[in-house]
């Protein structure tokens, strides 16, 4: 397969466009994947520019090397060892940078790989960051980066503002098929953050592509997307996270793997593929996690295998998944209990799913295509919004 070359915002600041950073003092938002072509780390590199005075790093979720592993386990403020920087944690007992962490500081630069998914923190964490540059007057520099999942298909129910979170503060659906310079943008204009923003495009990059079509490097975002296989299927079988299923944690094919103890796999795997979904086969397993749910317990399940990327459909197959082990095994299914991701009075499906109805109808029996269809309406309206904010 030909892979096409792209440039990535990154690089383009750095090569073309370091005189926006010139004279200024700069914190930068990174974390392990916030890498050049070269494996080179975004903090490293601005470090050794000559003419860049780099001050501070912010780490998200996860921390800036991506070595913590669960959600609401919060990172340390610290010092990184390579640059003798500090570093300001963004996921601990503050999720946005406070004025003092901005007082030395006149731009972020904001550098991540993201999933394509709305349940996915870092680009809360790039809103909460542009938040507070507006409120303290400071500028914002978001480097771009590909949607590896591609930037075309867009898909899920539509956020329901009573479910904001730190995993979905904003009206978008599951699958959003933007990247995070244009979720920047959406955010900025539609949304109103209103800060002194700018995006660093990419060149080369096409909204069809799928990262492996690229040449950009991939670091695993977080510990559990290891592979751009994870990404794929992740718009799906997160939802898991909000049931007491494992979704594959503890696994080296973290939610690609899913099921629990009490789950016949054989009988689980055969009711998913008389579903006939288009693009996927269920492989039933037994499988152990070796941490989180279900820690050292053999689980009956299934292993996504995606046959047809193209034409998979992630958030309708996952939530097939969630109805058909609930409704096979009613005595045992169980929804997750809160706190989720620092949201501690709903429930944590319905928080991550973004709206109470997904539960509700699963609960009452009710199918998943006539929830497909109800979305329709506010899929177009959001499409009609994003029209305006894509850059590619």
């Amino acid at each position: 397969m030909t892979r096409s070359k792209i440039k990535l915002g990154l690089e383009r600041l750095l090569e073309e466009n370091v005189d926006v950073l010139k004279d200024a003092r700069i914190g930068l938002i990174c974390n392990q994947a916030s890498v050049d072509h070269s494996f080179r780390h975004a903090a490293d590199m601005l470090h050794e520019h000559p003419d860049v005075q780099l001050r501070a790093l912010f780490g998200p979720q996860h921390g800036i090397r991506g070595d913590v592993q669960d959600n609401m386990i919060e990172t340390e403020h610290t010092v990184d060892l390579q640059t003798g920087l500090p570093i300001h944690s963004l996921y601990s007992e503050t999720r946005e940078p406070t004025e003092s962490m901005l007082k030395d500081l006149d731009i972020l630069v904001f550098d991540m790989q993201d999933i394509g998914c709305r349940i996915y923190t870092f680009a809360y964490t790039m809103a909460n960051s542009m938040a507070a540059a507006k409120r303290f007057g400071k500028k914002v520099i978001v480097c771009d980066r590909p949607n590896p999942i591609n930037g075309v298909d867009v898909a899920g129910n539509v956020l329901e503002p009573a479910q904001a979170s730190f995993v979905g503060q904003f009206a978008i659906p599951t699958r959003h098929g933007m990247t995070l310079g244009e979720l920047a943008l959406l955010f900025n204009n539609h949304f109103g953050i209103a800060c002194d923003l700018e995006v660093i495009r990419m060149e080369g990059w096409e909204r069809e592509h799928w990262l492996d079509q690229t040449d950009a490097p991939w670091v695993m975002p977080s510990p559990n997307i290891p592979t751009l296989d994870s990404a794929t299927v992740f718009p799906g079988t997160v939802h898991f996270e909000g049931t007491q299923l494992s979704e594959g944690r503890g696994t080296t094919r973290p939610f690609e793997l899913v099921g629990a103890p009490y789950v016949d796999a054989e009988q689980y795997a055969g009711r998913l593929n008389d579903l006939h979904l288009p693009g996927v086969f269920f492989r039933s397993c037994i499988f152990r996690p070796t941490f989180q749910k279900h820690d050292g317990v053999s689980c009956g399940g299934v292993q996504i295998h995606v046959t047809d990327r193209d034409a998979f459909e992630p958030v309708l197959a996952g939530l097939q998944m969630v109805k058909v082990v609930h409704d096979l095994y009613p005595d045992e299914f169980r929804w997750k209990e809160p706190p989720y991701e620092y949201v501690y009075d709903r429930n944590p499906f319905d928080v991550i799913s973004g709206t109470s109805s997904i539960r509700q109808a699963i609960e009452e029996g009710s199918s998943i295509e006539a929830l497909q269809e109800s979305w329709g309406e506010s899929l177009i309206e959001f499409q009609r919004i994003r029209a305006s904010h894509v850059l590619y």
